[in-house]
C-alpha cells in the first residue's frame, strides 16, 4: 500500500471534524485506498492524531489498536486514546510522540543520519518486544498461506508488484513463497518497517514507531528486507548498507529476496 504526505487539500471526514471540536486539523498522511491521518491541535499545545479508514477499505484499525496496546509497555509507540466507526469509516485516536517521520523534509535532506536512526530503532524494537507471550503472528508460513488463498480468489495482481517481480506469474510467485528460508532470528516484527514508520528527534535519534497494524512474531528479515528496500524508495540508492550496519547485521541476499517477494504478495 502506497502512503505519503498529501500533495493537495484533503477532505476532513465529519467524525474527525467532531473530534477536533473546532480546533485546527491538518492531514499529515494519506494512502492509496483512501486512508488518512490527521493531526489535531488542542489546548495549551496538546496534540492528538486520528487515523481514519473509509468503510470497507484499508487496514483494520481495531487490530492495530490491539497491537499498540500490547506493545506499549515495552517500547515507544502511540497511546490509543479512543476510536469509533460510522457509515463513512472507522477511526482511532492516538497520543502524540516526540520526533517526526524519518522521511520528513528535514530527514530526507540528511539521509545517512535518517537511515541509521531507522536501523538503530528497528534493532531496539526487536530487542524490546518479547517473543514469548506475543499473541500475533507475522510468520512466513502464515503469510504465504494467506497469499495462496488470495491468489486462488484472483486477488493477486502482478501488475502492482515491484519491477523485479513482475515477470513472475502468480503461480510461480506463490511457489517461491511456499519455500521460506530457515529462520535467522525470531523476533516480534514491526510488520511494516518502511522508513516513514520510524520517528526521529532533532538530534538524529530514533524516538518511536508508528503504524503497527501488522506486528507479529516472525524472522527479523521480514522487517529488514522491507526497511532496506524502503531506503531506495525514500532516499535513493546507496543507503541499504548503512541501515544494516546501524542495525548490526551483515547483508543476507537470500532472505532479503524472499521477504521482498512475500511483501509484494501483499501480506
Amino acid at each position: 500500500m502506497i502512503a505519503r504526505a498529501p500533495r493537495a487539500p484533503v477532505d476532513v471526514p465529519p467524525a474527525v471534524a467532531r473530534l477536533a471540536g473546532g480546533g485546527p486539523v491538518r492531514c499529515v498522511w494519506v494512502n492509496e485506498v483512501g486512508g488518512r491521518t490527521f493531526e489535531l491541535g488542542g489546548p495549551r499545545g496538546a496534540r492528538r492524531f486520528v487515523k481514519w479508514a473509509p468503510a470497507g477499505r484499508g487496514p483494520d484499525l481495531g487490530e492495530e489498536a490491539l497491537r499498540l496496546r500490547w506493545a506499549r509497555p515495552y517500547t515507544p509507540v502511540p497511546e490509543v486514546l479512543g476510536g469509533g466507526a460510522d457509515h463513512d469509516g472507522t477511526w482511532m485516536v492516538l497520543g502524540a510522540l516526540a520526533g517526526e517521520s524519518a522521511v520528513s523534509d528535514r530527514w530526507r535532506s540528511a539521509p545517512e543520519r535518517a537511515v541509521r536512526a531507522v536501523g538503530e530503532g528497528l534493532r531496539a524494537l526487536h530487542e524490546a518486544l518479547p517473543v514469548a507471550g506475543c499473541p500475533f503472528s507475522w510468520s512466513a508460513e502464515d503469510r504465504a498461506a494467506d497469499a495462496r488463498r488470495r491468489g486462488e480468489s484472483g486477488a493477486l495482481d502482478p501488475g502492482r508488484w515491484h519491477a523485479e517481480h513482475r515477470a513472475l506469474s502468480v503461480g510461480a510467485a506463490l511457489e517461491r513463497a511456499a519455500r521460506p528460508p530457515s529462520v535467522d532470528r525470531l523476533v516480534v516484527c514491526h510488520g511494516d518497517a518502511c522508513a516513514p514508520n520510524t520517528l526521529v528527534t532533532e538530534d538524529g535519534r530514533w524516538s518511536a514507531h508508528v503504524d503497527l497494524g501488522r506486528l507479529g512474531v516472525g524472522d527479523r528479515w521480514a522487517d529488514l528486507a522491507v526497511a532496506t528496500w524502503s531506503t531506495v524508495w525514500n532516499y535513493g540508492p546507496g543507503f541499504e548498507a548503512p541501515l544494516l550496519e546501524a542495525y548490526g547485521v551483515d547483508p543476507d541476499g537470500e532472505r532479503t529476496a524472499y521477504y521482498r517477494l512475500l511483501w509484494d504478495l501483499g501480506s
